[in-house]
């Protein structure tokens, strides 16, 4: 796995190459301490895995450039890792395409199943309170594909009762239809809807559709509070590294 990481703090650019490359022997990191430089990185180079941003660089705002770099490498997922946990942060880098968001104070062991969890295909969230009296989320996984509609349903289900959490509406009780939880797996993958729609058959404005329907099922305005509320809904196991969405 080849990384981009990019960070204009010297002694924070070092730290967290040495733990990014202690992950596994066939983890290479590349660092950039600014966004000009990263730019020139990813013209010249095309082999990059990963990239992982940070918010506050010297030369531009870690927003500006997450949406640049989304724009233009669209295959390539952008990870947040910054020192900020606030909820409103999160929720806007992941509204602009990011793949996940990672406070540097998450631990290496953590930080080692985020990246992970990316790389297979699915959205990181750290855990951050809504607001409410519930337990906080845990840190959601999205599959990278789409089962039948009852066993994912099922399934999911079963994990949440497994880990012995009280629900406030279960998946199945928002009675989408099967297309509709497709549209739900991949929009929680943060496909844009014309993705979606090449991927299952049919127009952009049919996917709008679908969108919006499973967003009024949710209760919800937007995609990151789709992931977020998903994330109250099925809790992971305890004791589990992480727990899927198939």
């Amino acid at each position: 796995m080849r990384v981009l990481l990019i960070d204009d703090h010297p002694l924070i650019l070092a730290a967290l190459q040495t733990v990014i490359q202690g992950l596994g022997e066939d983890v290479q990191v590349l660092g950039a301490d600014s966004a000009a430089q990263a730019r020139d990185t990813l013209k010249s180079r095309q082999d990059f895995d990963l990239v992982l941003l940070d918010l506050n660089l010297g030369d531009a705002s870690g927003f500006d450039v997450l949406e640049e770099f989304r724009a233009q490498y669209p295959s390539l997922p952008v990870v947040v890792i910054s020192a900020s946990d606030r909820a409103s942060d999160v929720i806007r880098a992941i509204d602009q395409g990011a793949m996940g968001f990672i406070p540097k104070r998450t631990g290496n062991d953590v930080l080692a199943q985020a990246l992970k969890l990316v790389m297979s295909g699915g959205i990181y969230v750290p855990p951050m309170s809504l607001g409410s009296d519930a337990p906080e989320p845990e840190p959601i996984v999205v599959a990278e594909s789409a089962a039948p509609v009852n066993a994912k349903l099922h399934q999911v289900q079963a994990l949440a009762s497994q880990a012995g959490y009280q629900t406030t509406a279960g998946l199945e009780s928002l009675q989408l239809t099967p297309r509709q939880t497709d549209v739900l797996a991949l929009l929680l993958q943060g496909k844009p809807n014309k993705i979606i729609a090449r991927e299952l058959g049919v127009s952009v404005e049919t996917i709008k559709d679908h969108v919006a329907a499973v967003l009024k099922a949710l209760g919800v305005s937007s995609r990151t509070q789709a992931v977020l509320a998903v994330g109250q809904m099925v809790q992971r196991q305890p004791n589990a590294a992480f727990t899927t969405f198939r």
